[in-house]
């Protein structure tokens, strides 16, 4: 599997951008899949930021980003995008896209669950 994540960019604090992750070489829905993001400040570990189950469509968000980001998937093109509203300073960071087949065994929140992983887009977000 291979993900390309895209979207990425600068903003002013307030706006908005949408990331878009695509996989290649899988077909997810056939598959206990869960698609998300993570991010990773400069200096501080990779973040959980939500995820989204294949089948079902469950979606799980981090508290910080809660109500402002918005995770959705389209069957048909294989992507997961994440829309990002109300930008914050503290939402800079590199964007992965990762996933996992199978389902979780643990806590979505842990990247150690995923086994694949996209190459990262900067959101760069100035106050």
């Amino acid at each position: 599997v291979q993900l390309q994540a895209s979207g990425g960019g600068s903003v002013q604090a307030g706006g908005s951008l949408r990331l878009s992750c695509e996989a290649f070489g899988h077909t997810f829905n056939k598959y206990r899949a869960v698609i998300g993001w993570f991010r990773q400040a400069p200096g501080k570990e990779r973040e959980f930021v939500a995820t989204i189950e294949w089948y079902g469509g469950s979606t799980h968000y981090a508290d910080s980003v809660k109500g402002r980001f918005t995770i959705s998937r389209d069957n048909a093109k294989l992507t997961v995008d994440l829309q990002m509203n109300r930008l914050t300073h503290d939402d800079t960071a590199v964007y992965y896209c990762t996933a996992v087949t199978g389902g979780i065994s643990g806590t979505i929140r842990s990247p150690s669950e995923y086994n694949y992983w996209g190459q990262g887009t900067q959101v760069t977000v100035s106050s």
